[in-house]
């Protein structure tokens, strides 16, 4: 007899995952009731580190590092984490609230729980995402599993293609801080019935936040999800999982009328060939049912063949035909406050590392550069050819300002032309030939 190879904990984990999906997509109206075992079981909470470790992120307001949980032994760490999981001891932390700067001189929050409390989101992650993955629409493209910005895009692009070109720019005030606790956590057990998984989430909406620049006091939370916690994101799209659906209705307002819509995690657009009045009072009703706000300043209708508009870090707009025809042509293209986001990266890579060898200097800014043009370039979909030249026309001067300032030795790379040497011997990426 041929011996069966055991299946991995991984693999074991997705046959778990594909069956609870597909149950939740033949029955929509079923409630799961026993879950809580399996995000307390040793090999959820073994995959959880896993994943948590490869995200790497900082410590929390403990203290502890992985590097400090390695030392300690990873099989007795996530030991004690089942023992308080199966006691029901378990408590949540605080989560410590840093700023990381903007584009525009502003600050984003960010809530930072430990590492304990983000191996059990996450375990608890892997458990409860394929039940609501299941349900949700596929206009929604942000922080799912096989869905990104590009999807995104590509999908307004069809849009403008079909003639949806009247567009609704939304732009949520502080959604992940505002989430109602309560309407959320109804929304959560329209599907989730087992007591001791609720009970998980509504702690971790509940646990209090510690700001350094509030005297270090931990405060109560008592609306929001941080932004920065493993399970935030799917709580968040949970929650406006509602507008989708709204919008998508064959019956609703906004069907009749040929409007769609595109969302990524909090930001989102409405597309059809008119936005009416009475489409937009009837989103608005509902996200006020729903708690939340719209930012009067930057949500606007767009009539995107004559302004264009800003998504995800592109300018969707339409441009005169380049030979002279009165036609225009759909262009989506890198925004300008993305074209200087790696301006800046590359200007202070280079002025943190004054002393680097060549090679180390093409090994920091490929990952930079190979990152961004990834992300912007989306095949027949984007076209940011000229975005890619004019990148490639800044590294060329910046390099060459670069070598300038060093010794004779090193300057010789300026003389000989720096950025073309850096790209014939040490494979530095030219934008412009991708």
């Amino acid at each position: 007899m041929e011996r069966t190879e055991r299946k991995s904990d991984e693999e074991k984990i997705r046959d778990f995952q594909r069956k609870i999906y597909l149950k939740a997509k033949q029955e929509k109206g079923f409630r799961f009731y026993i879950l809580y075992d399996k995000i307390r079981s040793r090999r959820f909470l073994a995959e959880a580190y896993k994943r948590v470790k490869a995200n790497k992120g900082a410590a929390g307001v403990d203290g502890v590092t992985f590097e400090e949980i390695e030392e300690y032994g990873i099989k007795s760490y996530l030991r004690e984490i089942q023992e308080e999981l199966e006691e029901k001891s378990y408590k949540p932390q605080a989560v410590k609230r840093v700023y990381i700067p903007k584009a525009n001189g502003k600050e984003r929050p960010l809530g930072i729980p430990t590492i304990k409390d983000r191996i059990v989101q996450m375990s608890c992650k892997l458990v409860i995402e394929p039940i609501f993955e299941a349900d949700f629409e596929d206009s929604s493209y942000g922080f799912r599993p096989k869905r990104s910005a590009s999807g995104a895009i590509g999908a307004i692009k069809k849009g403008m293609q079909k003639g949806k070109t009247e567009v609704l720019d939304a732009d949520l005030s502080g959604y992940f801080d505002t989430i109602p606790h309560d309407k959320l956590m109804i929304t959560v057990a329209q599907r989730i019935s087992d007591k001791n998984v609720l009970h998980l989430i509504k702690m971790w909406l509940k646990a209090p936040v510690k700001d350094e620049r509030d005297g270090g006091s931990a405060k109560k939370n008592k609306v929001g999800t941080p932004q920065g916690g493993v399970i935030s994101p799917l709580l968040a799209n949970i929650y406006l999982h509602l507008l989708d659906r709204l919008v998508n209705n064959p019956s609703s307002i906004f069907q009749r009328n040929g409007i769609e819509i595109v969302r990524y995690a909090d930001d989102f657009v409405l597309m059809g060939r008119q936005i009416t009045k009475a489409s937009i009072d009837k989103m608005q009703s509902v996200l006020t049912r729903m708690e939340l706000t719209l930012n009067a300043e930057k949500t606007k209708i767009v009539d995107a063949r004559e302004d264009g508009f800003g998504f995800l870090g592109f300018t969707i707009r339409y441009d005169r035909d380049l030979y002279g025809r009165n036609r225009k042509y759909l262009n989506i293209v890198p925004s300008q406050k993305s074209s200087k986001k790696i301006r800046d990266k590359i200007r202070e890579w280079l002025s943190e590392n004054g002393h680097a060898s060549p090679s180390k200097v093409v090994a920091g800014l490929n990952r930079i550069i190979r990152g961004w043009m990834n992300y912007f370039q989306i095949k027949g979909v984007s076209y940011p050819k000229k975005a890619f030249r004019d990148l490639r026309y800044y590294l060329r001067e910046k390099l060459n300002r670069y070598y300038s300032r060093k010794s004779q030795r090193r300057s010789k790379l300026r003389r000989q032309g720096a950025f073309e040497v850096l790209v014939k011997q040490y494979g530095l990426i030219d934008p412009s030939k991708c």
